[in-house]
């Protein structure tokens, strides 16, 4: 086991992006295609991943089908349309070319001799775009982006000095971080060059010094920040897919689940332990939450290169974590 941890699992259903409305245009005509559409899932600024089960081709062979889209409420096929292959049964489409924060409105669709029949209308709403850049007090510059009602950062925190000036202790030393009660932060393996890619970690007490590490206008999430989020998402079993950077330039093989589909961009930054040693660079990686579990134990979020979930810890403020900062 990776570490003493307490582990809870919050589940939400996932719902935000997607409603069901009216069916899209009809026809009397029973030798037409009949069919119902799937749920939208994937969803990112940019595209989306929804299909179709065509469970009668009106007696007549199915030579079209696929998925139509359109900013109106009553798509059809001449609208924007993918097309994929003939026949009956289930299918899937990608659509893509569309914009961030829009609505959209999408039906699957096929085409027989007689003519061209829908399922229902769902509507979705593509994901915020990269929003405003945050600079802390060293000069790092950070991204943002809007994800459901928050904006985050999408870069771990890099800054050595608090809010007010104030140098956060580099502690470099196993036995001198063991012995921490001060706030202190390292690089991983005492590497500066880690911290370029994957930020700095942070103990608990820097994470809750009143100076504060984030930026003006930022701070650290709570622990019910993080469960914002992740409800948002689908709940803890299926949301760290969409936050881990995809691919395995970062990440270790197979880096289960990953589409970073929110933008949020997690990556494997490793943690230090409370005996100063470091672990886990490219398996994993530890997001400190401010709020305290118990006396020495503070709420921590968990993303692992083999599993799509989120996972919460409690675990000792003398650890070092990756650090995200969310707006106030």
């Amino acid at each position: 086991m990776k570490k003493t941890a307490i582990w809870i699992y919050p589940f939400a259903i996932m719902g935000v992006f997607l409603m069901l409305t009216s069916s899209c245009k009809k026809d009397d005509n029973k030798n037409k295609p009949i069919l119902t559409t799937t749920i939208v899932s994937n969803i990112t600024q940019t595209t989306a991943s929804c299909g179709g089960n065509i469970t009668s081709d009106g007696g007549v062979a199915i030579t079209a089908r696929g998925v139509c889209w359109s900013t109106s409420e009553t798509p059809t096929i001449a609208d924007n349309k993918t097309i994929d292959s003939t026949g009956t049964g289930s299918f899937s489409s990608n659509i893509t070319g569309l914009i961030a924060n829009t609505t959209y409105y999408v039906c699957a669709y096929a085409v027989n001799s007689a003519g061209t029949g829908y399922g229902s209308t769902i509507s979705f709403t593509t994901l915020q775009g990269i929003g405003e850049t945050v600079t802390d007090i060293d000069g790092n510059v950070y991204h943002t982006m809007k994800i459901g009602n928050q904006f985050w950062m999408i870069e771990n925190l890099k800054v050595t000095h608090y809010r007010n000036g104030d140098a956060i202790q580099n502690v470099k030393d196993d036995a001198a971080w063991e012995d921490l009660s001060i706030g202190a932060y390292c690089d991983y393996e005492n590497n500066v060059s880690n911290s370029l890619t994957y930020g700095r970690l942070y103990n608990w007490s820097a994470v809750s010094d009143g100076r504060s590490i984030c930026p003006s206008g930022w701070h650290v999430p709570t622990n019910e920040e993080w469960n914002i989020l992740t409800n948002l998402l689908g709940g803890d079993e299926v949301a760290a897919g969409k936050l881990k950077e995809a691919g395995t330039a970062h990440w270790l093989s197979p880096n289960e689940g990953a589409t970073n589909e929110t933008g949020f961009t997690a990556l494997p930054g490793g943690s230090r332990e409370t005996d100063g040693s470091f672990s886990y660079l490219g398996l994993s990686g530890d997001w400190w939450s401010s709020t305290l579990f118990m006396p020495e134990v503070a709420w921590e979020r968990y993303l692992d290169y083999s599993s799509p979930g989120v996972y919460t810890h409690g675990n000792a403020i003398r650890c070092g974590f990756s650090v995200r900062c969310v707006k106030d």
